[in-house]
C-alpha cells in the first residue's frame, strides 16, 4: 500500500490517531486578505509617498498627516529612519504592496502557486513587519511623534504576516504539530487581532510619558 503523500489533506486515520484535523485551506480566504490588506498598505504608502514628495517640493508645506503635536507625519519624514535604504521608506510599500494585491487576485482567479513563491512571500512579510517593529520603536521610544499613515501600514502589515504564515501552516508548507495546527488556523482572526492589540498597547504605554509630560505644562 502506497504512504499518503505529506501534503494531503488530514483523514478520518489521523483522527484515529489522536491527531486534531481542522478543514482544507481555503484559497478565498488568503485571497481577499491579500487583496484588502495589501490595497490599504498601498493606499497609506502611496499618501505617504505624496506627502514626502510634496514636503521636498516645498519645505514649508504641511503634510495633512500632521494633525497635532502627537500625530505628526513630518518628524518621522525628516528623519534618517524615514529613509534606511538612502530613499523615503513609503517608496518601499508602493512597489511592494501592488505584488501583494496582484498575488491575492491571481489565487482569487484559481491559480494554485507554486511552494517557492510562498515561502518567497512569507520572507517578503517578515522582513516588512521587522521594519515595522523598527519603526514602531523609533516612533515611540526616539521621536515621540505618531505617523497616522504610517500606522495604517503598521495595521496592514502586522496581520499580513500572521495570515501568510497560517496560510504555510495550514497547507503544510511549515510543519507544526498537528494540535498545534488546528489551533492556530481555527483561531487565525482572535490571534491576529491579539497581535494587532500587542502593536496597540506597545504605542500606547510608550507613547505615556510624552502625553503625560505635555498635560503637565498644558
Amino acid at each position: 500500500m502506497n504512504a499518503p503523500h505529506p501534503d494531503a489533506p488530514a483523514t478520518d486515520q489521523d483522527a484515529h490517531d489522536g491527531l486534531a484535523t481542522v478543514p482544507a485551506a481555503s484559497p478565498q480566504r488568503i485571497g481577499w486578505v491579500l487583496v484588502v490588506l495589501g490595497a490599504v498598505g498601498f493606499a497609506a504608502s502611496l499618501a505617504l509617498a505624496i506627502e514626502k514628495v510634496l514636503k521636498l517640493a516645498d519645505p514649508d508645506h504641511v503634510a495633512s498627516c500632521s494633525i497635532n503635536i502627537f500625530l505628526d507625519c513630518s518628524v518621522a519624514m525628516g528623519s534618517w529612519q524615514g529613509a534606511l535604504l538612502g530613499f523615503p521608506n513609503p517608496f518601499i510599500g508602493v512597489a511592494a504592496f501592488p505584488v501583494v494585491v496582484t498575488t491575492g487576485v491571481v489565487v482569487l482567479a484559481g491559480a494554485r502557486l507554486p511552494r517557492w513563491y510562498w515561502w518567497s512571500l512569507f520572507v517578503g512579510t517578515i522582513l516588512a513587519l521587522g521594519l515595522v517593529v523598527f519603526l514602531v520603536h523609533t516612533s515611540v521610544a526616539v521621536l515621540g511623534k505618531l505617523c497616522p499613515y504610517c500606522m495604517v501600514v503598521w495595521a496592514a502589515v502586522v496581520p499580513l504576516t500572521w495570515y501568510t504564515f497560517v496560510h504555510l501552516v495550514e497547507e503544510r508548507m511549515i510543519r507544526v504539530p498537528e494540535g498545534v495546527r488546528s489551533v492556530v488556523t481555527k483561531n487565525r482572526l482572535l490571534l491576529a487581532l491579539a497581535l494587532v492589540l500587542v502593536v496597540v498597547a506597545w504605542v500606547l504605554i510608550g507613547m505615556a510619558p510624552e502625553i503625560a509630560a505635555h498635560l503637565q505644562q498644558a
